[in-house]
C-alpha cells in the first residue's frame, strides 16, 4: 500500500509537519491537520505546512510555491515566519527553487527569501504595523501591551518581570472584541540595548517554543515604546535565537531552519480521520 509523503522540521523548535502537495490533490480537513499535530495520536508539531503550487489552488502570487499553513487545531492561518524558513529548506533541498534568493506566497502576500550557505534563512516579512493597545490576563494578573499586525494579530506586552515565571499553560484572556478572529500573546524581557527575550503563546496552538512573526512584532513594539520605529535586534525565545530588524514599511526575520525526518502517513489511518 501507498503513503502519504511528509517531512518533519523546524525553526528555532517550533515544529512542523510538512506536506508535498504541488497539484492540490490532498483534502486537508481541518480534523486531519489537528490529528497529524497532537503529540500522541499524531506525528506532533504546532502547524502544517502544505507545499502546493499557487496555480494549483488558485492562489495569485510572483512565487510558483504557496505555504498553505494551518494552526495546531486545524484552523488556517495567515503567516509563520519560522514555517517559511522551513518550508524554504524544503524547497531547496528538494531542487525545487533555482536560486537562494526568490518568493513564496503566503496569505499574508508574498515573502522575499533569501537561503545563507548555513542553511539559515532571512525573511522579507512585510510591515510591521502598530495598531493600538489592548491587556491580556495570565492567571489573574493583568498586563498591558502593543497591538501589532505582522500579517497576523500580536499583543506585545513588556515585563519588568522575569518572563520565564509566568504560567503559560492555559488559554491567557484577551479583548475578543479588539482581536476578533484571536491574537498571538508575546511577552517580553529587555536585556539591553538590542536584545530581548520572549515567551508566545500562539493563537489555536497555545505556548510555542518560538515564532517568527512573535519575534518581529516584540521589537516593532519594542522599538515603538522607545520612540522609534527603525532598528534590529536579536530575540531570545526557548528554541533559540533570531535576528530581527524593522524599518518604517519593512521587516526581515533571520534564523535557523531544520529538516530533521521523512516518511510516509498510512493511507488507511489519513482516510479513517473524521472529517
Amino acid at each position: 500500500m501507498g503513503g502519504i509523503d511528509f517531512l518533519k522540521g523546524h525553526g528555532t523548535q517550533n515544529d512542523f509537519v510538512l506536506l508535498p502537495d504541488p497539484t492540490g490533490r490532498l483534502d486537508l480537513t481541518p480534523a486531519r491537520v489537528a490529528a497529524l499535530c497532537d503529540r500522541q495520536r499524531g506525528l506532533g508539531a504546532d502547524g502544517v505546512l502544505r507545499v502546493v503550487r499557487s496555480e494549483a489552488i488558485g492562489e495569485t502570487s510572483a512565487g510558483d510555491w504557496f505555504m498553505d499553513y494551518r494552526n495546531a487545531d486545524g484552523s488556517i492561518a495567515e503567516m509563520c515566519g519560522n514555517g517559511v524558513r522551513v518550508f524554504v529548506r524544503y524547497l531547496t533541498e528538494a531542487g525545487l527553487a533555482g536560486d537562494t534568493e526568490f518568493v513564496i506566497g503566503t496569505r499574508a502576500g508574498d515573502r522575499a527569501v533569501k537561503v545563507h550557505p548555513d542553511g539559515s534563512v532571512t525573511v522579507q516579512m512585510g510591515p510591521a504595523t502598530i495598531f493600538g493597545s489592548s491587556v491580556t490576563v495570565v492567571a489573574g494578573q493583568p498586563f498591558s501591551g502593543v497591538a501589532v499586525n505582522v500579517g497576523n494579530p500580536h499583543l506585545v506586552s513588556i515585563l519588568d518581570d522575569d518572563v520565564a515565571l509566568l504560567d503559560l499553560r492555559d488559554q491567557p484572556d484577551y479583548d475578543h472584541d479588539f482581536f476578533p478572529s484571536g491574537v498571538n500573546l508575546e511577552f517580553v524581557n529587555t536585556l539591553g540595548e538590542g536584545a530581548l527575550r520572549m515567551r508566545v503563546h500562539e493563537r489555536g496552538v497555545g505556548e510555542t517554543r518560538a515564532c517568527g512573526t512573535g519575534t518581529v512584532a516584540a521589537v516593532a513594539a519594542a522599538l515603538h515604546l522607545a520612540g522609534t520605529d527603525t532598528g534590529s535586534s536579536i530575540v531570545e525565545i526557548p528554541g533559540g535565537v533570531v535576528t530581527v530588524t524593522v524599518s518604517r514599511g519593512e521587516s526581515t526575520l533571520t534564523g535557523p531552519a531544520e529538516i530533521v525526518a521523512r516518511g510516509q502517513l498510512d493511507e488507511t489511518w489519513w482516510a479513517g480521520i473524521a472529517s
